[in-house]
This record gives C-alpha cells, structure tokens and sequence, in this order.
C-alpha cells in the first residue's frame, strides 16, 4: 500500500508539474517558483493530494544532489579563475554585509544569537536559476552587470559547502557538545581535502575508461555511480551528500567529457529538481500565508530591498555606474534556492521553527516571482539614469577635443582590443569607451586611449567626439545599450558610419532601423565559416566561395535568415561540381607509392583522375610518361572531376576502392 502511495503521489507532481512548466515559460517567470507554488496548493495544508511526503522528500534528496553536481560542473577552476576579481570583491562583500546586516537586524528583534546567524546566512543566497535566466533571455549574461551578478551568484553558490559544515556549531541542541562539533568539522574539511585531491587524480581516468567503452548506457550509469559515491563518502565522513556532490562536479568540469556528463545528467536533474521543489512548496503551510499577509508581504519587500540595496551600494564602490548598481541589486534580490536546501538542513539542527520557517519560505518564494516582474523595468532605469552627468578627467577630454575623422570604440574586450591594436599600427585615431573602471586605469598606464563611461549616454558620446567621428564600432555584449546608442549616436552625427557586433540574428533587423551601417552577428558568421569550410573541402574555386559569402553579407545575412532559402540566389554548385578542376598533392615519407612508376600506381584506371605535371626540386615535368617515378618531396598536379580528384587524393592517402 505505502509504494502505491508512493507511485501515486510521484505520479501527481509529474503531472502538476508539465502544466506549470509550460505556463510559467509563457508568463516568461522561473518554472521553480511554480513548482513550489504547486507544493503549497496540491501538500498537506493545501488539498491533501499528496500522502507520503517522507518517501518524496527522499527523492528530493537526490534532486539536491544532482543540482549541487551540475553547478559544480558549470563552475569548474577554470571559470572561477576567470572571474576571480569579482568573484572575491563583490561575492564576497555581498556575502558578509547581507548575513551581518541581517544579523543585526534579527538580534535586535529578539531572536536568539545562533538563529540571528544562521537567518543571515539565508537571505544571504540569491537564485542562480532566476538570474541566469533573465540574463540569458536578453543575451546579457556577458554584459557589466551581467558578469558581475553571475560572480556575486557564483560565490554565493560556493558558499553552500561551508556554510553546510558550520550548521552543527549554530545548533541549538544542548546534547551536542561545541568542542566535539568543532573536532568533526576538523575531520570532515580534512575528508573534504583528501577527496578533493583523490578525485582530482583519480576520477578523470576512471571517467576516460567508461568513455573508452562507447556504451552510452555504461557512460551514464559510471556517471552516476561516480555522483552517488562521492556524495556517500562525503556523508560517511559527517558531511552531507550534496557537497560530495559539488566536489566530483567541480573536479569533472576541467575533463575532456564534461559536455557530454550535462548532456546526460541535465533531463534527470530536471525531473528531480521539480520533485525537489514541489517538496519544499509541501512543508509550507499555506493556511499560515492566507492568515499573515501583511506579516508576508512586509518580510519579502524588506527582504529585497534590503539585498537590492546592498548590492547597488558594492557596485558602486567599485567605481561602476548607477545603471549597472541598480540592475545587479534587482537581479540578485530575491532569496534562492539553495536558502531551502540550507532552511531543510536548518530544522535538523533546531535552527528555526516553525512559524518562523513558514514565514521565511513563504517570504522566499514571493521575493522570487518579484524580482522578473521588477527586472521588467530594465529599459526605464537606463533611461533615467542616462540623464545623470558622468563625470570625466579633464586629460580624456582635452585628448578627445583634438580627435576628428576617428574611430569610436565601444567595449574594451577581445574584439575591442584587437582593432585598437590595428588601428594603432595603421595610424587612425581612436578612442575606447569602457565601463570596467580597473580595465580603464589599467589600459591608461599601458598608453592606451580609453575613457571610463556609458556608450549610451549622450555626454560621453559628445565628449568622445561623436559628431566629428566618421566610424563607431560596438563590440559590447550589452544589445539594450547598443540600441540606445545607436539612436543617441545618429541623431548627433548621422553621416556617422556605425558597425555593430550582435551575437543572434534576429537583433539584425532592429538595428538596421535603428540607423546601424553594418551589422556582423557572431551566429551566422559561424554558419559562414561553416559554410565556407565544406565548398573548400569540395574543392569550389576560391573566387566562386567569396563570391557566394559575399553575396550573404550585402544581403545583410537575409538569405539565411529566410525560412526558405532562395537557392537561385546562388551561383549553381552543381553545375560547378560537374567540371573538371586541378587539385595539388604533396607526396611526403609516408606514401605507399614512392619509388613506384605512374603505370604501376595506374591512378587514371583506379580513379579518372590524370596526373598532368609533377612539381620536383622547384622544377615541373609537364606531362609525365608511364615511365616516370613517384618519389619523396614531389608536389603532383591532378586534374579531373570533383568526384575524382577525391577519389585520387583519398588513394594516395592509403585509401582502396573496389
């Protein structure tokens, strides 16, 4: 009867959960945030339908576990390395000034010391799922406040495994004793080392050999095995399961295989995932939200603003603009997901009761629907804050009031610095605008010409010179920014030639109305290359391919981009693949047909393909006889159809045909 039970309530939140993925998707609004709505409407406070919350609470677990696993995978050293500076700076402050203001804030209100921490420690988590959405659904998560809210959240997310270790210390149990608390968190971060250097050696190799097997069954059972057995020793050491979790995502996410472990382990994580959050959604009582609202209502907005607040005030004082504050402290405003998993671990350890768990979840969930309502205002506060005046060192603007006939940089990254470099060996004057304060500091001491500002705005725009500029080219990840300078720009210099770099083809169209000369989209120049790579590879003269990428381009990529593409717009390729062609080989050390004569190598008869000429110590012998010998060194010249000279060069290779 308690496994019917249990297929019965698993069948339930499977099927509440396809309903809510789908709404939720087209009210553009987390799908986890319905997932733990659907957990107060279908638990035991709600409609009753679920029956045995212990059994899902248990597969919940493995929800933790998983996601702990994929975030590890997407962190990886390599990453963390890359954003160290923010990572440190920002992460870190936000960490510490939310937990001890909040702290501070929970003492002074009456509840005990050890709660007041562990609360702290709890609001201090955003959602990396919430965030990371909103970014991508605006192609902003390579944007300032894009990498900076990605840091902070990164950090965040690191943060759990401590934080996980230090709970028995915050206990409010009397039987557990502090020393011997402190003894088995020694014990459990040296477990921690040991595993993180044995998996660092020894997980990557095991992980080749699965591969080596070419089972995609055996590699996703090795995988898994590998997920659940370093979570069991974690647990086996006094930790919990989710940190062995992390621990094998992190040293996995350096290996050649890592892409394919997501691919595997993403649908899964996903399915347990919505148990996992329908399971948290079960525990609150949704009677005690209709009860309190005004108590709901006033935690959340507090909650927010107090973190929004926070965060604008350390991007500030990393000397970024109040636009780039304003939309990190939105984003990362809400309370995440890991606050549930570390709430969960909480209770276990009488850190918070009842009411007060009840108030912090209800309080979480709505901080979360909040802040993609909040972020919606994104285009407004760019505007507003477009009209504060920015303040500029008198050297940038006697350097900027000399330029004329100059190029206007936007963005300061590989794109950015590359064409500096080359307009600086060419002797074109330019000037770089960059909203990274240390890169500006940095790249002034280095002689090069940047200032510190926003693209968008009007005033630093004219003191760049902008009416006097004949190009301006934008090689920022910011597309609301460029749009918005776009229009700036144009109305002070409209003869001004603008080039701008988008990732996605469907910004084209927009931006070309918006007054841009020429738009380069990173999407379909990689189809270009693609494109281009395989007539090459089918031996279409040169002239012909450029003419073809040419075409594409004039276009403005609208041949590519139409559902059905006009082949007649083509120069016929088949009619190209159809004639004969000359095709060069060079015959190294490893030719099975040196010392040999053409007769016996009998190329013509094998393949349909003629050897007219071969190219020896700088000399050609222009119509070789039977007679002649194939030898080390010669560059020979075939002629004959496509088809053939493949047929040819593939024989040479080593290659047989029946």
């Amino acid at each position: 009867m308690n496994e019917f039970l249990v297929i019965q309530d698993i069948v339930i939140i499977l099927l509440v959960s396809l309903p809510i993925i789908f709404i939720f998707r087209k009210l553009n609004l987390p799908s986890l945030v319905g997932f733990l709505l659907a957990g107060m409407i279908i638990g035991p406070y709600g409609f009753k339908l679920i029956k045995s919350v212990d059994e899902i609470e248990v597969m919940a677990e493995i929800g933790v576990i998983l996601l702990m696993f994929t975030i590890g995978l997407e962190v990886s050293f390599t990453q963390i390395n890359r954003i160290k500076k923010f990572l440190i700076t920002a992460g870190g402050l936000q960490f510490l000034i939310t937990s001890a203001v909040t702290f501070l804030i929970f003492v002074f209100a009456g509840i005990p010391f050890n709660q007041s921490i562990f609360l702290g420690f709890l609001l201090a988590l955003s959602s990396t799922v919430i965030i990371m959405k909103l970014l991508s659904d605006r192609n902003e998560i390579e944007s300032p406040h894009g990498k900076i809210s990605v840091s902070i959240s990164l950090f965040q997310d690191l943060m759990i495994v401590p934080l996980f270790l230090i709970l028995p210390i915050l206990s409010t149990d009397k039987n557990i004793d502090t020393i011997n608390a402190l003894i088995k968190i020694g014990v459990a971060f040296g477990a921690t080392a040991v595993l993180l250097f044995a998996a660092k050696y020894f997980m990557p190799p095991i992980v080749h050999q699965i591969a080596r097997l070419r089972m995609r069954e055996a590699f996703t059972v090795g995988i898994i095995l590998l997920i659940l057995g370093t979570a069991y020793i974690t647990h086996l050491s006094g930790l919990s399961f989710a940190i062995g979790a992390f621990i094998a995502g992190l040293i996995l996410a350096d290996s050649d295989y890592n892409h394919q472990i997501l691919a595997e382990i993403l649908t899964l994580r996903d399915a347990f995932n919505s148990i996992f959050f329908v399971s948290v959604g079960l525990l609150l009582n949704i009677q005690f939200v209709i009860h309190n609202p005004l108590l709901i209502s006033v935690i959340t907005v507090s909650a927010f603003i107090l973190k929004a607040f926070i965060i604008i005030l350390i991007v500030l004082a990393l000397k970024y603009p109040l636009r780039i504050a304003i939309l990190c402290g939105i984003g990362l405003g809400q309370i995440g997901e890991f606050s549930f998993v570390l709430a969960q671990a909480g209770t276990k350890f009488n850190l918070i009761g009842n009411d007060l768990y009840n108030s912090f979840l209800a309080s979480s969930i709505f901080t979360m629907i909040l802040t993609p309502i909040i972020f919606q205002l994104e285009p407004w506060i760019t505007r507003q804050t477009a009209k504060l005046k920015s303040r500029i060192d008198d050297e940038e603007v006697k350097y900027a009031e000399k330029l004329s006939a100059h190029v206007i940089i936007a963005g300061y990254g590989l794109n950015g610095r590359n064409l500096a470099r080359v307009l600086r060996e060419t002797g074109i004057k330019y000037i770089v605008i960059e909203l990274n304060p240390d890169t500006v500091r940095q790249e002034k001491q280095n002689g090069e010409y940047i200032m510190f500002g926003d693209i968008s705005r009007e005033d630093i725009l004219k003191i760049a010179g902008a009416e006097r500029a004949n190009v301006i080219v934008y090689a920022i990840s910011d597309p609301l920014i460029t749009r918005m300078s776009l229009k700036v720009v144009k109305s002070l210099n409209p003869s001004i030639y603008a080039l701008v770099r988008t990732r996605y083809i469907n910004e084209v169209d927009e931006l070309i109305k918006l007054g841009a000369d020429e738009v380069i989209p990173e999407e379909f120049e990689t189809a270009l290359q693609i494109f281009r790579k395989v007539l090459e590879k089918y031996h279409i003269p040169l002239n012909v391919i450029m003419q073809q990428v040419t075409l594409l381009r004039q276009e403005s990529y609208r041949l590519l981009r139409k559902e059905a593409m006009d082949i007649t717009a083509f120069t016929h390729l088949d009619e190209i693949l159809a004639q004969g062609l000359t095709e060069t080989f060079f015959v190294n050390e490893d030719c099975s047909f040196i010392n040999k004569t053409l007769a016996e190598i009998n190329l013509r008869a094998q393949t349909d393909a003629t050897i007219i000429a071969i190219v020896r110590d700088g000399n050609m012998i222009s119509n070789p006889s039977g007679k002649d010998i194939l030898m080390a060194g010669d560059t020979i010249i075939l002629y004959g159809t496509h088809k053939s000279v493949d047929r040819a060069i593939e024989l040479l290779n080593g290659g047989k045909f029946e």
